[in-house]
């Protein structure tokens, strides 16, 4: 892959990575990253993990905070049960299941952690976020996932999967509680949506009705977004806050990623790398830019200077205004 040189570089901006699931991070591959990353946790484990990463490179890492939806399982809605007992009306619930189903729930369950309530989850999302201002903490990565389903043990290698799904009122109900504290401090959200349009589609205009004027103070990017051209031109209508971003890891996989930039507003897109290696995240990032500028039909910057006027505008600075923009939330837009 052909780099920019490092002055460009610095402008570019990798909305949603993963930097702390792979081993092979270290000082090292820290100092050599000359863009800024935007490092997402996921489950209970990694919050601190993100957190002093970004306390240790802050002008290089926004931290963001939350519960992905392939890990709400291990989370509880109501007053706090046994761990049995929660596990089995989640992914049992009461209907009759086949010996095959409780033997692998029997299998699953041991390998579960004891759940945690949803009031301990916005109480550990609250008092991360305290420690960073709106501007560089986010909520992220949460969302809605209707294809998953619960690994046997998520870390390993190939990765077995059990045949339970996470019930979908289960997760809406705790992405609804996380982007409510979001509206709350004014932080914007980095969105997990997979097979799910309608429903994520049907939660943000309920947002919007519940929250107000205040559901304007944030913004809220579609990461790796996956929608139909349609379904995100309505969307996009619908939502002055609403951004997507764009990772070749993911959507080099649809046949409509092209067909979804062209319908995207120019200044309402945003790259991504969704990757884990650090080192890798910069190569991934000017492979999704590149594929923006052939798109949208921009210039790349080749080397940078101060001043040029926004009608030569190249996909770099294009690409770091939308960040701004994003990043800024209502006040400055």
């Amino acid at each position: 892959m052909e780099s920019l040189p490092e002055q460009v570089l610095r402008h570019i901006v990798d909305v949603h990575c993963h930097p702390t699931d792979a081993p092979s991070i270290s000082a090292e591959s820290m100092e050599r990253l000359k863009i800024t990353v935007c490092a997402m946790s996921t489950h209970k484990a990694d919050q601190s993990l993100v957190r002093d990463l970004a306390t240790s490179y802050p002008t290089k890492v926004v931290p963001c905070f939350g519960y992905h939806p392939w890990f709400t399982h291990t989370i509880s809605v109501g007053l706090r049960s046994s761990k049995y007992e929660h596990y089995r009306e989640l992914l049992l619930g009461d209907k009759d299941s086949s010996p095959e189903t409780i033997s692998a729930f029997d299998e699953l369950l041991p390998l579960l952690p004891e759940p945690m309530t949803l009031d301990e989850v916005i109480l550990d999302l609250r008092r991360n976020f305290a420690s960073f201002s709106s501007t560089t903490a986010m909520l992220g990565e949460v969302g809605l996932d209707r294809g998953f389903r619960v690994a046997f043990d998520y870390h390993a290698f190939p990765r077995r999967l059990s045949p339970f799904t996470i019930p979908l009122e289960h997760q809406l109900t705790i992405l609804e509680a996380q982007i409510d504290l979001a509206v709350e401090l004014g932080r914007n959200v980095s969105l997990h949506s997979v097979k799910c349009p309608l429903a994520t589609v049907d939660l943000l205009n309920k947002l919007k009705i519940k929250h107000g004027p205040r559901w304007e103070r944030i913004r809220i990017d579609i990461h790796s977004c996956s929608m139909n051209p349609q379904v995100w031109t309505a969307l996009q209508k619908g939502h002055t806050n609403a951004f997507l971003s764009l990772s070749t890891v993911i959507n080099s996989r649809s046949n409509n990623m092209k067909a979804l930039i062209t319908a995207c507003s120019s200044n309402r897109i945003l790259i991504e790398s969704d990757f884990n290696d650090i080192d890798v995240c910069t190569e991934r990032c000017i492979e999704m830019l590149k594929i923006v500028a052939d798109v949208k039909a921009w210039s790349t910057e080749e080397s940078w200077l101060e001043g040029v006027p926004e009608s030569d505008w190249g996909v770099v600075r294009r690409l770091e205004a939308n960040w701004k923009a994003f990043r800024d939330g209502g006040e400055k837009l």
